[in-house]
């Protein structure tokens, strides 16, 4: 079976555009980088809003997005393709990798540093002028068509840990940073996404505001801001602010009794 997880996202009716707000000049970058065939690395922290983004590209570019979930066991072959024993036939079947650049896809590998080395290293030549994989398998050259995009994803903070990047690898892409939203923004998005008043988004924000500038405690990821909009979605039903906070917020943070009573205590004085 795949050590990897495959969605498949359709391009949405006119005039149902995905809601994301710009930080910078990343979709001017973004959009130029798919004129020039120049694949894309997006760094940033978990729930900042990356996968939102490449949603968003993939909608203005009319392309068909394959996403593909990579972690610690994902390999070569998990992302090209297999041999499958179908109807008493032995038969070759594209992994996403290779489906992608056959159909002109948004390739989104999600997490790319988690993959193992092998399914990295095959990988590289779809990121220079040659556009192409080679299937060893099967002894076939597949170019990718003119409207393929290749877009990875890591987190460089959590991967200090972890799994990094070769230089090798990340040299092959043009980089976007995207941190999370400026406060301002941040309320917009949270009370957008949730349907909630102004005056509650502030203050759920300001308590995320509040925990990224608490250096004491030894979180491995700060609040992001996909747990501020869930926790407002749960006031939205009509869960009451301080549980949703602590729900939603404190408790996927840490399970160290120590900082999550300081989390709560934070929590139940500002909301």
């Amino acid at each position: 079976m795949p050590s990897c997880s495959e969605s498949i996202h359709k391009v949405p009716l006119p005039g149902k555009e995905i809601f994301y707000l710009p930080a910078g000049k990343e979709i001017e970058i973004f959009s130029q980088a798919y004129k020039s065939k120049i694949p894309i690395l997006l760094k940033g922290p978990t729930g900042c809003g990356k996968t939102r983004f490449i949603e968003l590209m993939a909608e203005r570019l009319e392309l068909e997005l394959i996403t593909v979930s990579c972690n610690e066991d994902t390999s070569a072959t998990d992302l090209l393709g297999r041999h499958l024993l179908i109807g008493g036939n032995t038969v070759w079947t594209d992994g996403p990798v290779t489906r992608a650049i056959r159909t002109g896809a948004l390739l989104y590998l999600d997490e790319i540093s988690e993959a193992r080395p092998d399914a990295i290293v095959v990988i590289h030549s779809l990121t220079d002028h040659r556009r192409e994989l080679f299937l060893d398998r099967t002894g076939e050259r597949v170019k990718a068509i003119d409207k393929f995009m290749f877009v990875g994803s890591y987190n460089p903070s959590y991967q200090k840990s972890l799994r990094e990047l070769k230089p090798s690898t990340r040299q092959r892409f043009a980089s976007l940073a995207l941190e999370y939203p400026k406060e301002k923004d941040e309320i917009t998005i949270v009370s957008v996404e949730s349907g909630i008043e102004h005056k509650t988004a502030t203050q759920i924000v300001k308590i995320g505001s509040k925990i990224r500038r608490m250096s004491d405690l030894s979180l491995m990821e700060s609040v992001s801001t996909r747990l501020l909009i869930t926790a407002a979605k749960l006031i939205a039903c009509g869960i009451a602010p301080r549980t949703a906070c602590i729900c939603s917020i404190a408790e996927p943070l840490t399970d160290d009794d120590d900082e999550r009573i300081a989390l709560r205590q934070l929590i139940e004085i500002s909301i």
